[in-house]
C-alpha cells in the first residue's frame, strides 16, 4: 500500500491505518521531531472540544444581544440556516456601515497547507463582497517588521531570508552570543509546515567543532543543556542596557572596527558618542551592572571574548516582544556593527536562529505560488497586537510607522482559524472590549475560548480530514497532505463553508471560478510546476504527487552570508535606507518625533520592570511550551500530562518557593491589577529567582474569584500588559510583565474549557 503523509506548522508525518486505528509518525528523516505532534491526531478526535455542528448563540439568536462571555448557550442549526443567517447578517453590516466596519481577524496559524489556508480563503471570500479592515505584521516579530526597513533596508521576511547559514556558523564561529537563547523548543515550528527540525542539529555541529555559546536569557533552558553554554541571566527587559555596556567596553579598550563603522553604516559616531556618556552618563559596564543585576565584571569578559572571536550575535525574536523592544533589536545591530564582523563567514549579526526552523536553513529558497487572494477595496488596517485599542476607542488616532492612523468603527468581526482569546494581552480587558461589535462570527474546529464568545459559529474541518499541499519556500521538500480521518460530525472545509455563503451573497463565480477544491489543488501543483522549470528541475504530474506523497527537491543545499555583498562593496551593493548603509541613526525616525522610539537606540526603562517593582513582585516570562502550537492541541494528551491538578504549570525558582512556602504540585495565585490566573508549581534553579515562567496556550477558563477576573487554567495573558512597544511599530509586549503569586490553600474550581457549552434544543 502507498504511504500517505500529512504535515503542520510542527512536522511532517506518515500516516498509518485507518478509522479509529489512525496513527501518525514523524518522518524517518527527522533528527529531532516536534513533541507537539504527539498529541495532535488526539486532540483533534477529542468529542468533547470539537464542534460538531453550526452553532448560533442563544443569546444573539433571540434578541441580538452582546452578552458573549465564555459560558454562553448555543443552539446548533443545519448548515443551510447557519449560512443563511450568516449571509443576511453580512449584507446588514455591509448595507448600512460599510466594508469599512467589518474586521477580517483571522491569524494565519490554523493549519499548514497552502490551499486549505484559513486566512488566504477568509480573504478571499470578503474582497469578493468589497473587503474589510484588516491587520499589518504579527505577534512574533512586529517591531522588527517595521524597524529593518529603516535599518537595512530590507523586510523582516527579506533579512530571514538571507540569514547567514547554520553550517557557516557551524563551521567558523567561535563564540555565539545569544539574547534569548537558541530553543529547540521555540524551533519546533515553521509556518507553512517543515520535514524537518534542523536547528538543535546544526548548534550540536556548531558545539562540537569548539564553538562556544553564551545563553543571555533568564531561562537557562534556553539553550539545551547539552550544549553546555555559558548562561547569563539579566533581569528581563535590560538586555538593551547590556548591549550598550558592550559596546562601551569594545571602544573603550579600543576594539571597534572603526573601519567597518566608517564604510558600512550611517550614524557611528553618534551612537559611540551616546555610549561614551555625552549625555552626562557613561554605559559603561558599572552602569549596566546595576540596571541588569548581573556582575560588571561578567560583562567586562563577554566584551573581551567577543573581541577576540569569530562572534554571531543573535537576538531572538523574544527579544523585541517587550516595551522598546525594536530598540533592542537596533541595540544588538549596532553591537554587530561595532565589532566589524558582519558579512562574513559564521559571523556577524543574525534575528531569529532558534526562533522558528528556517532561519539560517542552508537551503536555497524557491517562491511558489499561491492562492490568489484578490484585491481588498479597503485600505484601512490596524496593527495587528492592537485589536483591543481598536474596539475602545473607535475613531481615535495613534501613531505607525510614521503616519497618524484612526481606528475604525468595527461592527462585525470575523475570526477565521485562530484564538485572540489566547495571543493577545490583558484578556480580562479584551473580554469585556468583546461585547461591543453587532455580531462576532468564528470558524475553528474546536471549542476555543474565541468560538465560546462568538454569535455564529460554523466548523470547519482540520488539516487531518481534507486534502491539501504543503509547500513551503524553505523547504527542500513539497508533501502532500492526505486526509487522515473523516471529517468529524458535520464539519466542512474553509473553501466549501464560503462557497455556500459565496452563493447566497452572489459573488460564487468570482469566488469558486467554476473549481472545486481538488481541481485548484491540482492548478496550483500546476503553477507550481512552471516554478520548477524556471528553477532547473521537473516536477512530477499532479496524480503522480499524490501517490508519492513526497517530492525531494533536487540540489537543494545552499549557503548565504547576511550582508556579504553590501559589506565587500558598499559603493556598489548600497543598502535601500536613506544613506546606503546600515543605520545606526536614523534621520527618518527621527522626524517621527516619537518619545518613545529615538532616533538611534538608547536605553529606556521598560513600563513595568523589576528595576522599579515593589515589595514582592516577580517578572512573568511566558514563553512557547514545547507541548502545543500557541492555544492548538492544548487539549491533547500531550500538553495535558504537562499539567498540574489539571491546570498549567508554573516554574518558580527554589529561593522563591521557600519564600512563599511552596512544594512541586501546589497551585498559586498569580495576579496583578489586570487580572489573575491560578497554575501548578514546579521548582527548578534554571531561571533567575526573581521571575517565573509560565507557558502560553493553555486554553482560557475565566471566571470571577474574590472580585477578580481570574483564568482557572493557567492562561498568561490575564497578566500581560497591552500596551504599543513604541509608537513605530505598536508591536506587543507580552514579556513586559510584572506580577505577584500567593500559595492557593481554598478549593480548586473545575477546569471546563475542555467540555462542550451548553447546547440547547431548538
Amino acid at each position: 500500500m502507498t504511504q500517505k503523509f500529512t504535515a503542520a506548522h510542527w512536522g511532517t508525518y506518515e500516516i498509518h491505518g485507518t478509522g479509529e486505528a489512525t496513527n501518525l509518525a514523524p518522518l524517518p528523516r527527522d533528527p529531532y521531531p516536534a513533541r507537539i505532534g504527539a498529541g495532535w491526531l488526539d486532540a483533534v478526535r477529542d468529542p468533547s472540544t470539537r464542534i460538531a455542528r453550526p452553532a448560533i448563540r442563544e443569546g444573539w439568536l433571540k434578541g441580538r444581544d452582546r452578552a458573549r462571555a465564555g459560558d454562553a448557550s448555543f443552539v446548533e442549526v443545519p448548515w443551510d440556516e447557519a449560512l443563511d443567517i450568516t449571509a443576511q447578517e453580512l449584507s446588514r453590516v455591509i448595507d448600512t456601515h460599510g466594508n469599512g466596519s467589518l474586521f477580517a481577524g483571522s491569524y494565519g496559524w490554523a493549519a499548514a497547507g497552502r490551499f486549505h489556508h484559513a486566512q488566504s480563503q477568509l480573504r478571499r471570500f470578503l474582497n469578493t463582497v468589497g473587503g474589510y479592515v484588516g491587520s499589518a505584521n504579527t505577534y512574533s516579530h512586529a517591531g522588527a517588521e517595521v524597524i529593518l526597513p529603516y535599518l537595512v533596508g530590507q523586510s523582516n521576511r527579506a533579512f530571514q531570508d538571507s540569514m547567514t547559514s547554520w553550517s557557516l556558523v557551524a563551521e567558523h564561529c567561535e563564540l555565539l552570543v545569544a539574547f534569548g537563547g537558541v530553543s529547540k523548543r521555540a524551533a519546533q515550528v515553521t509556518s507553512s509546515g517543515t520535514t524537518m527540525h534542523e536547528t538543535q542539529d546544526w548548534l550540536d555541529k556548531a558545539h562540537a567543532n569548539g564553538c562556544e555559546v553564551v545563553n543571555i536569557s533568564p531561562l537557562r533552558s534556553d539553550v539545551a543543556d547539552h550544549v553546555k553554554a555559558d548562561w547569563i541571566a539579566p533581569r528581563p527587559g535590560t538586555d538593551c542596557a547590556l548591549i550598550l555596556a558592550l559596546a562601551h567596553e569594545l571602544f573603550t579598550h579600543g576594539h571597534a572596527d572603526q573601519g567597518f563603522l566608517a564604510r558600512c553604516t550611517n550614524g557611528a559616531k553618534l551612537f559611540e558618542d551616546y555610549v561614551m556618556g555625552a549625555d552626562g552618563t557613561a554605559k559603561s559596564a558599572d552602569w549596566a551592572a546595576e540596571i541588569c543585576d548581573i556582575p560588571a565584571a561578567t560583562i567586562r569578559d563577554l566584551a573581551a571574548r567577543m573581541a577576540r572571536s569569530k562572534t554571531m550575535i543573535n537576538l531572538s525574536w523574544s527579544l523585541q516582544r517587550a516595551d522598546h523592544g525594536e530598540v533592542t533589536l537596533w541595540a544588538g545591530m549596532a553591537l554587530a556593527c561595532v565589532l566589524g564582523q558582519i558579512g562574513q563567514p559564521g559571523t556577524g549579526f543574525a534575528f531569529g536562529y532558534g526562533s522558528t526552523e528556517p532561519v539560517g536553513r542552508p537551503h536555497r529558497l524557491i517562491n511558489w505560488p499561491s492562492v490568489p487572494q484578490g484585491k481588498n477595496p479597503i485600505d484601512d488596517f490596524i496593527p495587528v497586537a492592537r485589536l483591543a485599542e481598536m474596539l475602545a476607542h473607535p475613531g481615535g488616532s495613534y501613531p505607525y510607522d510614521g503616519q497618524r492612523k484612526v481606528y475604525p468603527d468595527i461592527k462585525m468581526i470575523w475570526w477565521s482559524g485562530g484564538n485572540p482569546f489566547h495571543h493577545h494581552q490583558d484578556l480580562a480587558q479584551l473580554d469585556r472590549l468583546w461585547q461591543r461589535p453587532d455580531t462576532i462570527v468564528v470558524m475553528d474546529h474546536s471549542w476555543t475560548a474565541t468560538a465560546r464568545r462568538a454569535d455564529i459559529v460554523l466548523p470547519t474541518t482540520s488539516a487531518l480530514e481534507r486534502d491539501d499541499v504543503m509547500i513551503n519556500r524553505r523547504d527542500p521538500a513539497l508533501v502532500y497532505m492526505s486526509a487522515a480521518i473523516d471529517p468529524v460530525g458535520e464539519a466542512r472545509n474553509d473553501y466549501d463553508i464560503f462557497a455556500g455563503l459565496a452563493t447566497r451573497m452572489g459573488t460564487h463565480a468570482a469566488f469558486m471560478k467554476g473549481r472545486s477544491s481538488q481541481d485548484w489543488l491540482a492548478m496550483l501543483w500546476d503553477e507550481c510546476a512552471e516554478v520548477a522549470v524556471q528553477n532547473g528541475f521537473k516536477l512530477p504530474t499532479f496524480d503522480a504527487f499524490r501517490e508519492m506523497g513526497i517530492f525531494d527537491i533536487p540540489d537543494t543545499p545552499e549557503e548565504r552570508i547576511q550582508l556579504q555583498d553590501f559589506v565587500a562593496d558598499p559603493d556598489r551593493f548600497p543598502l535601500n535606507t536613506a544613506s546606503g548603509r546600515i543605520e545606526i541613526h536614523s534621520a527618518a525616525i527621527a522626524q517621527m518625533t516619537l518619545p518613545d522610539c529615538p532616533p538611534l537606540p538608547i536605553w529606556q526603562a521598560p513600563a513595568e520592570w523589576l528595576g522599579a517593582a515593589t515589595a514582592g513582585q516577580v517578572h512573568l516570562i511566558s514563553g512557547q511550551p514545547d507541548t502545543r502550537l500557541h492555544a492548538q492541541n492544548d487539549n491533547g494528551p500531550t500538553s495535558m500530562a504537562t499539567k498540574t491538578r489539571g491546570r498549567e504549570t508554573c516554574t518558580v525558582h527554589p529561593k522563591l518557593a521557600a519564600q512563599h512556602g511552596l512544594s512541586p504540585g501546589d497551585v498559586i495565585l498569580i495576579h496583578n491589577d489586570r487580572g489573575a490566573c491560578l497554575a501548578g508549581v514546579h521548582i527548578s534553579d534554571a531561571l533567575r529567582p526573581d521571575t517565573i515562567a509560565l507557558p502560553t496556550g493553555a486554553w482560557l477558563d475565566l471566571r470571577v474569584l474574590n472580585g477578580t477576573p481570574t483564568c482557572v487554567h493557567g492562561n498568561p495573558n490575564m497578566l500581560t500588559l497591552d500596551k504599543g512597544s513604541t509608537g513605530l511599530s505598536q508591536g506587543n509586549v507580552a514579556h513586559t510583565a510584572l506580577v505577584s503569586i500567593t500559595k492557593w490553600d481554598g478549593p480548586l474550581p473545575d477546569i471546563t474549557v475542555h467540555q462542550p457549552p451548553v447546547i440547547l434544543p431548538r
